[in-house]
């Protein structure tokens, strides 16, 4: 494999951008520490300059720019570890992991016992569903006398945590380590204190929220406080703290100019869709989801998963780099039909590429829940024509206190800050989706969540008949699907389908206002009219 063969099929016109739509979602804590790089890892021909600088950018989170320089550097030595390891964390730091895969693989070749090159295989491996690898990989990590060994810990905990295995993540607390003086372990004592004393667990956990640690320490450990409260009945301090998080943790959203954006679109759309027609060939074993956060996508994904022809690719990243190539070197969004038709044929093989990686073992369709792409659909519909979206539409308010009361990425998904922002988010995305679905001719079906839970065997035909396969008694059992789920919905999709979370939002009843009707209302003739 070449130094570049994630870019091979682009143009040098088309290669990754200078500008990038950050979409990683913050779900564990090895984000708060950033790569060191070591100096021995650089080459003598390689001033150390280039691993500074490097190293200075992944500390301020610019990870664009260090994936630039670091991307150069593999070109010109692609012998040097130093090089691979920076363009790994970099692609990490953007939500790429594909990138990070291919990176990392070069990494492994050139030093197949460096801790670092060890710990960031591990990391790749866990969000790739390989969790059993990267547990293995971990645990001889942490037991070694090396720098990574506090780092490779915790990240052990994070994945015993995400793969519900509850024993084994009590069994590495008590065993002791100088991992658990680090200020992030209180994260994992907090957890597995949960299982025995859900009390204490919140009162560690929500005074570590209010202290003075770092905000993304304080923003993990509050909002797992958040969760137990509201499973507690606890719904005013639930909503307080959750407030109280948002409010010293969540940037400012500029979601006026998402709502411009969503306005642009509409206005294409009242032309037709000759602005963006297929500019590649079509596919045919793809399915999307065209959905907004805790609209029961995860569910969904973990039934049909559960098919032997369909993969769950989780959150791929192939959708933003398209998108990212084409915003910063166009054409963008209003301008697809200039587009040549090897430039999308070029971009559609590299998103099929990284979603064949993806497959598993004996399956032929893929099924791509990365959250955004409603926002991207004339894109589907050039480059990707014949893909099949599935738009997930969930209660308003019950997606609204959903999202408001979890830990998204307070960068890319700032807007989930506030119940009003929320709404705003909502009302564009159920503006934009039925009329570009229907206008850009792209195969569709929308699943009312309500209606999946009462019903699940009727949805999930008409789900299956869209995809061109047959039912399964299999998809109606998603809670025996073992696979790695790296969305805020991982315990939650453990059980078996039920109604739990219908009509959450009556909890928070007193913070909604007048304004969340109009959504309402429609949400509720969609049900009422839906098999």
């Amino acid at each position: 494999m070449s130094p570049t063969s994630y870019q091979a099929a682009l143009p040098r016109s088309l290669e990754f951008p200078s500008v990038v739509h950050s979409l990683i979602r913050v779900n564990d804590l090895v984000d708060l520490k950033c790569f060191q790089f070591q100096y021995p890892y650089t080459s003598p021909m390689q001033r150390v300059d280039t691993a500074q600088e490097v190293q200075r950018l992944l500390s301020q989170s610019e990870f664009l720019k260090a994936f630039e320089i670091s991307e150069q550097w593999t070109r010109k030595q692609p012998t040097v570890l130093g090089a691979w390891l920076g363009l790994t964390r970099a692609a990490l730091g953007r939500g790429m992991i594909g990138a990070a895969d291919i990176a990392a693989t070069h990494a492994v070749r050139l030093a197949p016992t460096d801790p670092q090159t060890i710990f960031f295989r591990a990391i790749i491996d866990h969000r790739l569903g390989q969790s059993d690898l990267a547990i293995e990989r971990l645990q001889a990590l942490a037991k070694s006398n090396n720098p990574y060994a506090i780092d490779a810990a915790l990240y052990l905990a994070e994945v015993l945590h995400r793969t519900s295995r509850h024993d084994e993540l009590q069994s590495l607390i008590n065993a002791g380590g100088a991992w658990l003086a680090d200020e992030r372990a209180i994260l994992y004592r907090g957890r597995a204190m949960s299982r025995v004393d859900n009390n204490a667990a919140i009162e560690i956990l929500q005074n570590y929220a209010r202290s003075s640690a770092s905000p993304m320490a304080r923003r993990i450990a509050g909002f797992d406080a958040v969760r137990w409260l509201d499973g507690a009945g606890r719904y005013k301090e639930a909503f307080d703290l959750a407030t109280h998080l948002h409010a010293t943790t969540t940037p400012k959203f500029d979601v006026d100019g998402l709502e411009r954006e969503v306005a642009n679109q509409l206005r294409l759309l009242q032309g037709g869709h000759s602005w963006c027609a297929p500019r590649a060939p079509a596919v045919s074993t793809i399915s999307l989801v065209v959905s907004l956060p805790r609209s029961g996508t995860t569910l969904l994904e973990q039934m049909l998963d559960r098919h032997s022809q369909v993969t769950g690719i989780g959150e791929y990243d192939g959708i933003p780099i398209m998108g990212d190539v084409l915003r910063a070197n166009g054409p963008w969004i209003d301008q697809l039909q200039s587009m040549f038709p090897q430039q999308a044929a070029a971009l559609q093989a590299q998103y099929l590429h990284g979603a064949q990686m993806r497959l598993r073992q004996g399956t032929t369709h893929s099924f791509d829940k990365m959250l955004l792409i409603w926002l991207w659909l004339p894109m589907v519909a050039a480059i990707l024509p014949g893909a099949n979206c599935l738009h997930m539409a969930r209660d308003p308010r019950d997606t609204a206190v959903s999202m408001f009361l979890s830990n998204f990425h307070p960068r890319s998904m700032g807007w989930t800050r506030s119940l009003d922002e929320i709404r705003r988010v909502i009302a564009a995305e159920r503006s934009l989706l039925p009329q570009a679905l229907t206008t850009l001719e792209i195969p569709h079906e929308t699943i009312v969540y309500e209606n999946l839970v009462a019903n699940p065997e009727a949805t999930l035909q008409r789900c299956l008949a869209r995809m061109g396969l047959q039912m399964e008694p299999a998809v109606l059992a998603p809670q025996d699907n073992r696979r790695t789920v790296h969305t805020l919905s991982h315990e939650q999709v453990r059980k078996p389908i039920n109604a739990n979370s219908i009509g959450r939002w009556r909890n928070y009843e007193w913070a909604f206002k007048d304004s969340w009707k109009p959504l309402v209302h429609v949400h509720d003739q969609r049900r009422a009219n839906q098999p």
